[in-house]
């Protein structure tokens, strides 16, 4: 299972949204099945429906939420 707050840990060099969104494409793509977004990511351009633009790129490279 891939969680947001594991990605925000190991990429913590990130400074936007648009960044975490490659970040969880590239992650999809190493087989996981499952997403889960337990914290909401810390960038002042996080839009409103980050949930769903962020299991939207997860299960479009792949994975299931």
């Amino acid at each position: 299972m891939l969680w947001l707050s594991e990605i925000l840990l190991k990429r913590h060099d990130m400074s936007s949204f648009a960044e975490l969104m490659d970040a969880v494409r590239q992650e999809a793509q190493s087989g996981e099945m499952f997403f889960r977004m337990d914290i909401k990511p810390p960038f002042n351009d996080t839009p409103d429906n980050w949930e769903d633009r962020l299991e939207s790129v997860f299960t479009e490279t792949g994975g299931r939420r």
